[in-house]
This record gives C-alpha cells, structure tokens and sequence, in this order.
C-alpha cells in the first residue's frame, strides 16, 4: 500500500526508531517495516509461534508449543478475529503487515540466523499479527494452573487446592505507580513501572516513537503488533499496564464417545444430550526430523488441550478471544489519538484481551485506575479447577463489569489484591505493592530521575517468615550459630554486591528441598504427564519454591514439620561453608532465546522475586534469572521529553551490531535513559 518515500525513519543514540509518517495508515506502514528492518527474525519466530509451526525452523525442541497451538486453534482464533474486524481497523493493522512484508527481505539479510536455519521468510497474512497477539497471552492468565490445583486437591484434599497460591511459575506480572501532580516536584504527575516477562533475545518490547499530523507519541511496542498496546505518551496523556491477575479462561472436562456413523466423536453438553465433536487432522513440519501429524478436536466448549486415554481425562479450553471474535484490536488506534484521560477510559471500554490493570494520567491533572478486558460471568468453581462440561451450571453468562477507583494520593499495581480481587484467585503476594507504597510516601517532590530508585529497590518483605522460624541458637552447631547471627542481622536486601543475600538464597533453597522431599508432599512428587508446555505449572520444586511463605505459615500439612525442616536447613548450608560469594555472582541473566549462544556472557543482578526489582529465580532449584523487568518506563506528564525508559538489551534484534546490547549495562543497574522528543536529535536514516 505504500512505500519507503512515504514515511521518515530516524534514530536517536541508543538506535531507537522514530517514524514520521503523513498519516495514520502509512505511519502503520513504516511501524512494520522498520520492526521487520531491526527484528526480522524476532517476527518470523514469532509468526511461527502463533502458527503452530516453529518446528519447522527451529527443531524438534519447539514441538510441545507447536502441537499445544495447533490443538488450542490459535491461528484459526486470529482470522475469526480479524475477520470481524471493522474496516478501520483492518485497514490500519493490514498497512502495518504490508510494512512488514516490505522489510522481511532487507531485515533478513542483516541477520545470520535466517542464514543459518536455511530459512527464508514468507508473506504474512493479514491476521499475523493478532495471532502473535493471542499466542503471547494465551498463558498470561495462568490456566494451566488449574490443572496444578486439581492435582494438590486430589494428592491432598479439596482444602488445599490454592494451598501454593502465590505469583508462580510463568506468571506475568508487573510493577506499575502514579504519583499525581501535588507529590511531584514539576507539579505534574508521573507514571512508572515495569512488566515482568520471561526475559528474551531479541527482547519483547521495543521502545518506538510513532508520529503524524494526527499524533505524536513515545511507547514500548510488542514487535509485531502495531500500536503501543501496553505503554505509550501522547504528550498530554500516558497510560501503562499491568497483569489484573484474572481469571477468564476455563477448562472443562469433556466425556467423549465415537460418533455413530464413525466420523469422528460426540461430547455430552449441558442438556444431557451428545454434540457433534469437530474433528480434524493437522501435520507438523520438523526441522532434522519426520513429521509430526496432530488431531485437533473442538467441543462446543473450545479446542480440547489434553486427551489422556489413559488417564481417562479430555479438557477443552474456553478462552475470550475465541467466544467473542475479538482482542480489543480497535482500542490501539483510539490510544494514539488520546489526548486525555477521559479518552484512554472510553478507548478501553473496548478492550478484551488480556485483562489489565491500568494507570493514566493527562497534562490537565486527570487520573485513571481501572481494570479493562473480557472476564466472562460463571460459576465460582469455574475459577478454580476443571469442571464439568455436561453440567449446565458452569457456562458462561456474559460478560462482568471491569472495576475502577478514584486515585486518592498515589497508585499502586503489582499484581497484589485490590481493584481486580472480585475477578481473580490467585494474586501476587502485597510486597511489592506495600515497599512501592512505602517508597512513595517518603517523598513530596518526586522527580523522573528519582524514580531510578523505586525501580532498583531490593528489600525482600518474604524473607522474614523463613528467619524468623530459625531456631535458637541452643543446640546448633558453632557453624549454624554463626550463620543464625549473620542472617538475623541481615538487612534483607537482596543487593548486586550482597554476600548475606546469597547466604540466605543458599538457606532458603535448601528448606525447599527438604520441604519437596517429605513424605507429606509425596503425593505431588511424581513428575507431571499430559502435554509438556503445561509442566512448568505442575512440578512440585518450583511450587513449593514460589510459595513457601504461605507454606512456612499454613495451618494446612500439620504433618510437615517445618521447624525440623528449617533447623536441618541451616546445618546444611553452614556446612557446606560461607565463601564470601556477592549474589550477583550467583544470581545472574539468563534469556531465552530460539538460537541460543553458548558463549554469551550475562550480567549479574541484585533483587530477587518478591522485590521491586523483581529477578525471578526458581527457590531450590536455581540462583539464575530467566524472569525480570522486559522494560522500564518513567512517563512524565508535565514535560514528556523528561521521560526516560530501559530494555533488558536494546533496539536492534541482530547480534553483534552496536544497538543489540548497549542497554544491557544500564538495565542490570536499574538505570534508564533519556526520551529524545527533539527532532532536531535525531538521525536520518534510510528506511
């Protein structure tokens, strides 16, 4: 629809691009060209992705995804979506895959991975990039986390289903703070924040300024879907997001029998009676290796994810998206021309996936805290485990009301309960949101650049449950008696340079096996089965490591003795001695990546899960950081050119050019860098 006359590309010193385009449609046109120019490998992996077919190009090791994508209909949802797209909207997303399409060639050529693989990248269809959408948050709300609450009610008893509630495994969460106008030195508010993703190279975000007659605005984009979904400025109005931690996705559990002319399947509905089953057979291209074929069943519940003959269970997946034929894709466009906050409010009215909590705020002193997104009405038990699909009192029935509150003093979103607790079960633990709290109420005049602080804080509240089950010194050995004192004098701070901190981290992994190892939790100790991309959910370390502090405190397992747990923990790790070790040195990055380099060196971090600067880890298993901040932001709303903003690496997805890594350093400090609105900053380039 276009081409590189139409639009402007320059960059400011970090290589970010900033577009200028003559309008809305051809600004889309040079979003998708100049993410494919920097991220063209990126896009293709994740078209791939969404596609079922990454196997294809990256081995049998992407086969689990690959099959779970094709059974839950993921391409197919995002035509259904598109197709009902209005014609403004498919319009602006269609001008964005054209730049796309335009760019793939030149970007691939920058990059050696698509020399590597032998892979050339193909057309993209219209619905593209609402597919790489869905497939990014199709786990966002955790399902698979009933399948884990099923397998502790049976191991244990209903009771102790959400006995491991906590912000586990594959959760994504975020850190997310407003500071209205009267607490700022400026006197205009600020909003700031990080999501927390599986840390990725190329990264997930990418920071990207879109201008036109219409709008000028600054924004983390998610490379491949146009817009800045998730964190933008216009200059007189901001918003960002984080995790609502609802609960809009069920699984239900499906009886099947052969269909009576042999075609396929019947599944018993509400009413008592058989429904038709739709059947179907898909193949899998695998890279090095034979193809794959997959049979994909759909009930009139959803997609089924899991047919275990063995076990005698089949479950569907219900998910938004496809009941409703829509992602809230409208809402994109309507966000770029915000000028205030009433405009982002109404815009959101139209969001459906994924459910968020937002902050907004405008130049003219106007707030938002409110929830948006799809959350269908049903019975509570639907909420928490696999339910029956012939049982007509778990359908859905409509769709709920998203809340909102005034903002009185700051705001505060982190995953905790609060304005989203009527729609969800399991939310992240208070610390973050009560240190954040805490942080802001010690200032009157806060600053951008203060904020650095906020987002580097390393306290970990979570800690205290475990040391204050140390025991008396009485009893212990010299070693032990040592390490009590040490702990216990401890600041709780899981800084870079902590030396206690990896001492606690060593205390703290060890109670986790010894925890996973008693005879109490062997119900749960057998590795999981069913379909691999459900197990990071369904293994008992990693829950035990997430929630042992409830775990420390339930009154739940009296059989678990965990003072004797504790106390045989802390000999242990005083036996395996006290090296002077920093925790940064243990505690370091570790991204995921499709083409992983085995000879990348990776910073080491402060912070650890339950911080502010939140560097996930896996308690008992290990010290590393696949999980952390995928961006910061700090947007100001009195003068936007002193925002500042962060990636874990940079804006360039190719390796070894000079923009790949260069945020790298700065980001494992929790330091940020400058927003350029100056055109006059900027260089050229040839798009």
């Amino acid at each position: 629809m276009s081409d590189a006359d139409d639009f402007e590309l320059y960059r400011d010193d970090w290589g970010i691009p900033h577009l200028r385009a003559p309008d809305p449609l051809r600004l889309a046109y040079a979003q998708g060209r100049a993410t494919a120019l920097d991220r063209a490998w990126q896009l293709e992996v994740e078209r791939h992705r969404s596609q079922g077919a990454g196997a294809a190009i990256l081995g049998p090791d992407s086969l689990a995804w690959d099959r779970f994508a094709r059974q839950s209909r993921l391409d197919d949802t995002a035509r259904r979506c598109h197709e009902a797209l209005d014609p403004e909207t498919a319009a602006w997303v269609g001008a964005y895959v054209d730049g796309v399409n335009d760019g793939l060639a030149r970007g691939a050529a920058r990059d050696e991975r698509f020399a590597r693989t032998g892979h050339t990248p193909a057309p993209w269809e219209p619905w593209v990039p609402l597919g790489i959408w869905i497939a990014t948050h199709i786990l966002f709300a955790g399902f698979a986390t009933k399948l884990w609450r099923e397998r502790a009610a049976r191991a244990l008893g209903d009771e102790a289903a959400t006995l491991f509630a906590t912000d586990g495994p594959g959760a994504a969460g975020s850190n997310g703070w407003m500071v209205p106008g009267d607490r700022t030195a400026a006197g205009s508010a600020i909003i700031a924040g990080d999501p927390h993703r599986i840390i990725e190279e190329p990264g997930v975000y990418q920071q990207i300024r879109l201008a036109c007659p219409e709008y000028d605005v600054v924004g983390i984009a998610v490379p491949g879907i146009p817009g800045l979904a998730h964190f933008g400025h216009t200059g007189t109005a901001a918003w960002a997001i984080t995790n609502a931690m609802s609960d809009y996705q069920d699984l239900y559990v499906e009886r099947l029998r052969p269909a009576a002319d042999g075609s396929g399947f019947e599944a018993l509905g509400p009413d008592g009676a058989w429904e038709p089953v739709h059947r179907h057979t898909e193949t899998i291209a695998v890279a090095g290796a034979d193809p794959v074929e997959v049979e994909i069943l759909e009930t009139a519940r959803g997609p089924v994810i899991t047919r275990e003959e063995s076990a005698g269970q089949t479950l569907s997946l219900r998910y938004p998206p496809r009941v409703r034929r829509d992602l809230g894709f409208a809402v994109l466009p309507a966000l770029l021309r915000a000028r205030t906050v009433a405009d982002i409010d109404r815009a959101l009215d139209g969001w459906a996936e994924p459910v968020n909590v937002v902050h907004a705020a405008d130049s003219e002193g106007g707030l938002l805290h409110r929830v948006a997104g799809a959350v269908p009405l049903r019975d509570p038990a639907n909420r928490l485990r696999p339910v029956p699909a012939w049982d007509a009192r778990h359908a859905w029935q409509g769709w709920a009301q998203t809340p909102s509150e005034p903002v009185q003093g700051f705001a505060v979103m982190a995953n905790a309960r609060g304005i989203a607790s009527p729609l969800g079960v399991e939310f992240a633990p208070p610390h973050r949101a009560d240190r954040i709290r805490e942080l802001l109420s010690g200032s009157a005049d806060w600053s951008p650049k203060a904020m650095a602080a906020v987002h580097a804080d390393t306290y970990l509240a979570s800690a205290e449950p475990l040391l204050a089950l140390l025991p008396a010194p009485e009893g212990l050995s010299p070693a032990a008696q040592a390490l009590r004192t040490r702990l216990l004098a401890w600041d709780r701070r899981m800084d870079a340079g902590s030396t206690d901190a990896t001492l606690f981290a060593a205390l703290r992994a060890a109670v986790v096996r010894r925890f996973a190892a008693d005879p109490a939790l062997e119900g749960l100790a057998e590795p999981p089965s069913g379909p691999e991309v459900f197990h990071p959910w369904l293994y008992l370390l990693p829950r035990i490591g997430y929630a042992l502090e409830g775990l420390l405190r339930s009154p739940l397992l009296p059989g678990l003795d965990r003072a004797a747990h504790v106390r045989a923990a802390l000999e242990e790790t005083a036996a395996a001695g006290a090296p002077e070790t920093p925790w940064s040195e243990v505690h370091r990055l570790a991204p995921w990546s499709a083409l992983p380099d085995p000879d990348a060196e990776w910073p080491g971090l402060g912070g650890d899960h339950d911080c502010v600067n939140a560097t996930s880890t896996v308690p008992g298993f290990t010290d590393l950081c696949g999980r952390a901040s995928a961006a910061r932001y700090v947007w100001d709303l009195g003068r936007r050119e002193d925002s500042l903003w962060a990636v874990p690496l940079g804006a360039d997805g190719v390796a070894g050019t000079p923009h790949h890594r260069d945020q790298l350093p700065l980001w494992a400090r929790c330091e940020l860098v400058p927003v350029v609105t100056d055109w006059a900053r900027l260089t050229k380039e040839d798009a």
